[in-house]
């Protein structure tokens, strides 16, 4: 009997504690309530866009039809990641998009990384905000204008750069249709367009800097490139490792949009990516299983690269992300 009321003393215990800690929650929640609503709308946006979604992953794994739904579709298991990775087109796909995404890891990440050292050592500030607001405007341009300047710019009949290769002698080159330059443009085009906005963080990791830091490496005698290396690039190194571990976990996602604008039929075997092909073979032929079977399979390659890389990090000394 004393065993028998020590087990209801000790459930009645966890009971009193969790009823407790539910009350200390509740009234935590009430007292931040006005910063869980500003969290609402994010909140709602992962579950409706992001987490909702997660159900039609089991497409992947049954021959779709749109007539049948999902529930009434039939289940074949691992039968479309098989034909994924016996598809001739597979590995093409693959270093495609491999090669494309460690251009753009290699060149493009450090871009806005570089522009917002530049930009924190400009010390008039109305020049700065212009700068600033110049850099950042690429960004708000949708891929199909871009794709259109591009196109303009590179046209090998009344291209600027053309124009300037035929002054200096030179025959002209159809840039979007030529299998050496066709990665590079991809490259700059992102830079061009993207890295003004990455500098945002960066700035901002840059200004949480405390100017005392800077004014003893002054008295000691550093100038602005010794400031620049040993000062600021080590105060924003964990924000920079964090921006690579979620690069890195993109790495299959390489820009569907640019591709789609820029590409055509004369670079299709050095431009073609998962994003394109899932396009191609998902809705322009209905193979809806198929392509949730490559998007499944990218998703989780993003996850395996995250936690590597995070752990990488860790090795290193690094906060990571968790």
């Amino acid at each position: 009997m004393s065993l028998e009321k020590a087990s209801i003393e000790t459930k009645n215990d966890y009971i009193e504690k969790f009823v407790s800690s539910m009350h200390h929650m509740m009234r935590l929640i009430w007292k931040y309530r006005a910063f869980y609503v500003l969290l609402l709308p994010g909140l709602i946006y992962f579950l409706v866009f992001k987490y909702a979604p997660m159900y039609g992953i089991s497409i992947a794994f049954k021959d779709f039809s749109p007539f049948r739904g999902i529930h009434g579709s039939e289940w074949v298991g691992i039968k479309h990641f098989v034909r994924l990775f016996e598809s001739p087109d597979f590995w093409n796909v693959l270093r495609n998009t491999l090669i494309i995404s460690l251009y753009k890891l290699i060149f493009g990440f450090p871009a806005p990384i570089i522009l917002a050292l530049l930009l924190n050592e400009l010390r008039k500030m109305m020049f700065k905000r212009t700068i600033q607001t110049i850099v950042y405007l690429p960004h708000f341009i949708s891929w199909v204008i871009v794709g259109s300047i591009a196109y303009v710019i590179l046209s090998p009949s009344a291209g600027v750069v053309n124009y300037l290769i035929e002054l200096f002698g030179g025959e002209p080159i159809f840039f979007l249709a030529n299998r050496k330059w066709f990665r590079p443009i991809l490259v700059m085009t992102e830079i061009w367009k993207n890295s003004g906005w990455g500098t945002i963080v960066y700035l901002a990791a840059i200004t949480s800097i405390s100017p005392e830091i800077y004014e003893s490496a002054i008295v000691d005698g550093a100038n602005r490139w010794q400031q620049a290396l040993h000062i600021t690039l080590p105060s924003i190194r964990s924000v920079i490792v964090v921006l690579l571990i979620l690069r890195v976990g993109r790495i299959l996602d390489v820009g569907f949009q640019q591709i789609l604008v820029l590409y055509n039929p004369a670079v299709y075997d050095i431009a073609d990516v998962f994003g394109t092909f899932v396009y191609r073979v998902g809705l322009t032929q209905a193979q809806y299983s198929f392509a949730t079977a490559v998007g499944l399979f990218k998703g989780v390659v993003g996850l395996v690269m995250v936690i590597t890389t995070n752990k990488i990090a860790k090795w290193f000394g690094q906060s990571g992300i968790w």
